[in-house]
């Protein structure tokens, strides 16, 4: 049960990170606070991949669906953390 439990959060939490395209593509709010959202989706992302790092490894849920997730929630952690590196950088220059 456990496992099951850990894998449908992962499965959300691939799913997540989607949510930012019909936010701002239909609410003018989200271009206007862009400046926040981003970095926020990005910490989240990078959560999410550690998270679900945790899940695979010491919750021993290691069924094929976790395995893509895995995957999937890596990627969006490393491209998290590249978001906020450029953030920095962008900040620093200008």
């Amino acid at each position: 049960m456990r496992n099951t439990i850990l894998t449908a959060v992962s499965v959300i939490m691939a799913l997540f990170p989607w949510t930012i395209l019909p936010m701002r593509a239909y609410t003018q709010w989200a271009l206007d606070y862009a400046h926040i959202i981003i970095p926020c989706y990005a910490v989240c992302m990078i959560l999410f991949g550690v998270c679900t790092v945790l899940a695979y490894a010491a919750g021993k849920a290691k069924n094929a669906v976790m395995k893509v997730c895995l995957v999937i929630n890596s990627v969006y952690g490393a491209f998290g953390v590249m978001v906020i590196v450029m953030l920095i950088a962008q900040r620093r220059m200008g």
